[in-house]
């Protein structure tokens, strides 16, 4: 599945054309390395990503579907491995993705 589709059908971010934005921007990392919205996540691969306000790094156990309810969606796609609240500031991100 494509990273973008994933990152919107898991419901981590809310629309795919923000998720397309964010992996441009080198916002997105996967398995430690920046990810375009085309690469192809699995379970196993982890995911790394830099919000405005914090980062959150998890692990893919599942690919979703559409139809699934948000709780089952929850906590079949992913588990999150950390979550740490970050300042917005330029030199912190490019620090942090270095």
């Amino acid at each position: 599945m494509r990273l973008d589709v994933y990152l919107k059908l898991s419901r981590l971010i809310k629309r795919r054309s923000i998720a397309r934005d964010m992996c441009d921007k080198g916002r997105v990392l996967v398995n430690g390395q920046i990810a375009k919205p085309s690469k192809d996540v699995r379970p196993g691969h982890v995911v790394t990503l830099y919000l405005s306000t914090r980062i959150i790094e998890l692990e893919i156990l599942g690919l979703p579907m559409k139809q699934q309810s948000v709780n089952s969606i929850r906590k079949e796609s992913y588990q999150i491995r950390m979550e740490k609240r970050a300042v917005k500031d330029e030199d912190t991100w490019s620090e942090n993705l270095s």
